[in-house]
């Protein structure tokens, strides 16, 4: 059995937010913007309010059951990045959960080993939406 890192990891701060806004607003998901107004936050829905589409990938879940989803043009890009959501202080995107809280969510990243890179290309593609 091959031992796959994950794509997506959290802070214990984001999992403390995460746990906030699920109990205010039930089941969450998150979304990697690719850019445009929002830059390339990620951005965090009610379960079922951002349609995940053909395109999207899945890069796992986060705080229990939480998923992560990233477009596929953004994925090319990040595919050989470990993503770390994590919290600071000041105004989140305007549709992300997180924004009436004065904090936001962003993005740190590291770069696979070789070794890890290897392991993830053995492992086959991420599951996609539909």
């Amino acid at each position: 059995m091959i031992d796959i890192p994950p794509r997506i990891l959290t802070t214990s701060v984001a999992d403390a937010l995460i746990a906030g806004l699920t109990a205010v607003h039930g089941p969450l998901m998150f979304h990697q913007s690719g850019g445009c107004c929002d830059g390339s936050a990620p951005m965090c829905f009610p379960r079922g309010e951002f349609r995940v589409g053909a395109q999207d990938v899945l890069l796992g879940h986060v705080a229990g059951d939480v998923p992560v989803w990233i477009g596929a043009a953004q994925f090319d890009y990040w595919r050989h990045t470990q993503i770390t959501i994590d919290v600071v202080r000041g105004r989140g995107a305007g549709m992300s959960l997180e924004s009436p809280e004065g904090v936001r969510f962003i993005v740190r990243s590291r770069i696979f080993t070789d070794e890890e890179d290897k392991r993830l290309a053995a492992a086959g593609q991420p599951p996609r939406g539909r």
